[in-house]
């Protein structure tokens, strides 16, 4: 069995504040304070994104999991008969991440990933300060992310041969532009459930540690809402409005305080599994995004 879903995200920050202003002003989740840094919510989990006190900005890890204890074990069982150095967290941590069971970790290109089960709530109703009217998680998890993939063909085995991905989408990117650019390649993968990617792969390093995480909101207005508040809080809007090519998602982009963007939408496609045939995008977008690298 695959993995079900992304879970949660874990940020290592030196400046909380930053953390907390973005996290409730800009993206409109709720902040409670831990352990000297944050939980920030968008859900009926406890938590979706870690941000942990540190003395620098890196993304730290990328929480999967499985959707029960026989999958994790196969699973688990598949990653160390494959080599992969797997470290088990302790109750004391697994509790802290509210999951059940979990390990820890990386990838081929050094993506750290902790990879558990368990699905904790704790009853308390979400509400968005900034007046979110919800954001599409559920079984679909919290979004998707986006990893530099230096190795991009050994990661893409690792995703699919021993953590049980599959192929959406694959693309190449040209930075440079003209006849002599080869591109870089990109790799969109899904997992078991209906969103259309959970993990991409992008062949090139980024310092942030991660290219970029998307969250999903349900509808037009409630991203021109976050652009606006991203606008009026002085974020960097790395890439105008617009719609993608392979996922259909109308989104923005934007800085956070760790370096990395995140993505902003609605109306991604969700696919069928049983009837979808992987796709090849010479095309990013069908419309828009049009990008800002700097700030």
């Amino acid at each position: 069995m695959a993995i079900r879903s992304l879970a949660y995200v874990v940020i290592d920050t030196a400046d909380v504040e930053a953390w907390r202003a973005y996290g409730e002003q800009v993206l409109g989740m709720r902040a409670a304070d831990h352990e000297g840094g944050l939980r920030l919510r968008m859900d009926e989990r406890p938590f979706r994104m870690l941000i942990c006190k540190s003395d620098g900005e890196r993304f730290h890890a990328a929480g999967l999991v499985y959707p029960d204890k026989a999958a994790f074990d196969r699973g688990i069982a598949g990653l160390r008969d494959a080599g992969v150095a797997v470290e088990a967290a302790s109750e004391a941590e697994a509790k802290d991440r509210h999951v059940v069971e979990f390990v820890r970790c990386i990838d081929p290109s050094g993506n750290r990933l902790e990879i558990g089960w368990g699905r904790v709530v704790d009853g308390t109703p979400f509400v968005s300060p900034a007046g979110v009217s919800e954001f599409i998680t559920g079984e679909m998890g919290m979004g998707h992310v986006v990893f530099p993939a230096t190795k991009l063909a050994e990661t893409r085995a690792f995703y699919i041969e021993l953590l049980g991905f599959g192929d959406t989408d694959e693309m190449r990117v040209y930075m440079q532009g003209g006849p002599d650019d080869p591109g870089l390649g990109m790799h969109f993968l899904h997992c078991d459930n209906p969103r259309h990617h959970t993990v991409a792969l992008a062949e090139f390093p980024v310092p942030s540690g991660l290219v970029h995480m998307m969250v999903e909101v349900p509808g037009l207005d409630d991203v021109g809402r976050a652009l606006d508040r991203a606008k009026a809080a002085g974020v960097h809007i790395s890439s105008s409005l617009g719609k993608h090519m392979n996922d259909k998602m109308v989104s923005f982009y934007m800085r956070s305080p760790g370096g990395f963007d995140i993505e902003y939408g609605f109306g991604g496609m969700q696919p069928d599994w049983n009837s979808f045939t992987p796709t090849i995008s010479i095309k990013e977008d069908e419309w828009g995004h049009q990008w800002d690298f700097g700030g």
